[in-house]
């Protein structure tokens, strides 16, 4: 079990999840409860993906800005 605890808060902790989460998959796993621990980590998904989205948000705004002031400095060539 240590072992795979191990490899549990690692790739946790690589996945960017918080302490909160990753100690509560700790006790999940420990105390056997796995329907619990795989809704748990399908929660913790599910904030990384909104996170990847708001990222892409941003990303999209650079782009905008990057292509707008383009346009504006090839027209003034």
């Amino acid at each position: 079990m240590d072992e795979q605890m191990e490899e549990l808060t690692l790739t946790l902790s690589a996945a960017g999840c918080g302490q909160g989460a990753i100690e509560k998959a700790g006790r999940l796993l420990s105390s056997g409860q796995t329907e619990a621990l795989l809704l748990h980590l399908r929660l913790c998904r599910c904030d990384l993906m909104e996170q990847l989205h708001e990222s892409q948000k941003r990303v999209d705004c650079m782009d905008y800005l990057i292509r707008q002031t383009k346009k504006e400095l090839s027209a003034k060539s």
